[in-house]
This record gives C-alpha cells, sequence and structure tokens, in this order.
C-alpha cells in the first residue's frame, strides 16, 4: 500500500467487554447496532467490525443474534462490508464457524496466534482481568480452511510481529489467496506496545512489505489510538475506529456515537493527504463482492 491508496475506514461497532456503564452510546438491540452503523457508513465507514450481543448487552456466540444484527444493519444502510468477529475465550470452535457457516459475512476476523491477554490497572496496581488467549496453528487453519469453503474473507489480526510471520506457513500452504487483509493490533496488554515505531515495524514484516500487494491497517485500543492512526496513514495503511476499541475523541471527550469516531478518522484521513474509500472501492481492494442478503 501506498499514500496514493483510498484509505479503508473500518468500524469496530461494539466489542464485547464494554458496557454502557462506560460508554452509554455502545449498542446493545438489532436496531441500536442499525443506527449506529448508518452514523458509522454515513461519516466514512466502509466496513463494520460485529461482535454480536443480545438485546440486553450480554456477549452472544448465537447464529440468531448475528443473524438479527446483520439483518438490521443491512436494512439501514445501502451497502457496508459486514466483518464478524470469532475471537472468543471459553467458547467452542464449532459454535464460532456455526454462526460463520449460517450467515456468511464478507469478511471474518482471524486472530493469527496465542497469546496472553489481559488489562492491567496502574491505579489498581493488578490486572483488571487475565486470560491466556488460544489461537493455535490448529485453530487458524481449521478457521481458514472453513472460510475458503464459504467464500469469507479473512481478516488476519496480529497482535505482536510473530504473529506476522505466522502467514507465512499458511502463504506457502497455498491456503490463502491474495489480496490479503493484515490488521496490526497494538496496545493489549500481552501484545506488542503501541508506538508508531512498532507499527512502522509491523508495517514492514507484512508479506511483501507496507507497499506491496496486500491490504494492512491499525487497530489501535485505548487513548493512544490517535497517534497510531496519524502513523498508520502517514506508512499508507488502512485504520479502524470505534466504540470497541476507544471511547474518547482527542480532545478527550468521550464519544457520543460511532460516528464521532469515523469522523474524526476522516478528518484526519484527509489532513494527511489521503482519501476515504467508498463501499465500492473498499470491496474491489479486500476481494468481497457484494452480496444481495444472507446465506
Amino acid at each position: 500500500m501506498s499514500l496514493s491508496d483510498p484509505v479503508i475506514l473500518t468500524n469496530s461497532i461494539s466489542g464485547a467487554v464494554a458496557n454502557r456503564e462506560q460508554c452509554p452510546g455502545i449498542p446493545y438491540t438489532p436496531e441500536e447496532y442499525a443506527a449506529e452503523a448508518h452514523r458509522a457508513v454515513d461519516a466514512g465507514a466502509a466496513m463494520i467490525h460485529i461482535h454480536a450481543r443480545t438485546p440486553d448487552g450480554v456477549p452472544s456466540y448465537e447464529v440468531e443474534d448475528f443473524r438479527a444484527i446483520t439483518e438490521a444493519i443491512r436494512g439501514a444502510v445501502d451497502d457496508v462490508i459486514v466483518n464478524y468477529s470469532t475471537g472468543a475465550l471459553g467458547v467452542p470452535i464449532e459454535k464460532r464457524i456455526a454462526y460463520l457457516r449460517e450467515l456468511r459475512p464478507d469478511v471474518a476476523a482471524l486472530n493469527m496466534g496465542s497469546m496472553n491477554y489481559a488489562k492491567y490497572s496502574r491505579r489498581r496496581k493488578d490486572f483488571v482481568f487475565q486470560a491466556v488467549f488460544e489461537n493455535s496453528f490448529e485453530t487458524i487453519t481449521t478457521f481458514v480452511e472453513t472460510m475458503n469453503e464459504l467464500g469469507i474473507r479473512p481478516e488476519h489480526e496480529c497482535f505482536d510481529s510473530g504473529h506476522l510471520a505466522n502467514l507465512d506457513p499458511l502463504i506457502d500452504m497455498g491456503l490463502l489467496s491474495e489480496p490479503l487483509q493484515v490488521s496490526c493490533v497494538m496496545g493489549v496488554t500481552g501484545g506488542i506496545r503501541a508506538t508508531a515505531r512498532n507499527l512502522a515495524h509491523m508495517a514492514s514484516e507484512v508479506p511483501g512489505g507496507p507497499d506491496g500487494p496486500h491490504n494492512w491497517g491499525l487497530i489501535g485500543v485505548s487513548r493512544d489510538q490517535w497517534a497510531l492512526i496519524s502513523a498508520a496513514l502517514a506508512l499508507g495503511g488502512n485504520v479502524r475506529v470505534g466504540l470497541e476499541d476507544n471511547f474518547y475523541l482527542p480532545n478527550g471527550e468521550m464519544a457520543r456515537s460511532n460516528g464521532d469516531l469515523v469522523a474524526q478518522a476522516l478528518v484526519m484521513t484527509e489532513a494527511a493527504g489521503r482519501r476515504v474509500a467508498s463501499v465500492a472501492e473498499a470491496r474491489e481492494l479486500l476481494g468481497t463482492p457484494r452480496r444481495d442478503r444472507l446465506a
């Protein structure tokens, strides 16, 4: 990718951890997801990353919750690339594959390595939570083979530079086709530190390099996100924003909606001398033809 390439803006609409006590804008019901997606697409988002919830806000891995949310979003916007999360702690892989097989989103996230995954509080001098996030090569290849069978494009979420190297055997086995979609996830305790220097390193480790044939981008977690977005835009990458990753605008105000965050990313994109990709352009770049209905 280069500075002349359009920027694919992704909106991580809700996540699975935070709740409305922390941020009132987080959607719970399908109708709320749809309203947030409409705001995000109007502001410039081409892709919506979905963690499902029940209408009372509890994280869900049930087909019917993913279906209701996706149908509501597709009913609210003319077109958007639908991207499902597949990451989870303690949820069997068969359950996570079930909603992919039933609903066939355009894209599905694929976590590219096992890791410690935690949130640490400097105030408490302790971990808020900690877990081992299992993503073995067996798990990864099972997801890749399923996505290939279903015509779903994987989004390779890499939380450290070693996760980028995990792409190499999949490429060598012929399990992946160009163009790859690689996301550099930064700011999670247990993963790589959230610095511009580290982002430049990760971009250089994308197969073919940052100016190669593949799509790469930034997922910045926490308020460090905005500085990292500036770096990603300067390096030629795509960017993701949303209430899953960060509640706050650069001035410290809490975002009222996902639309506020996407609008800020649009301003930064244009200030960097780049432009935001339309949904149609993003589909062409990612190799995700429009689906007229759920499978």
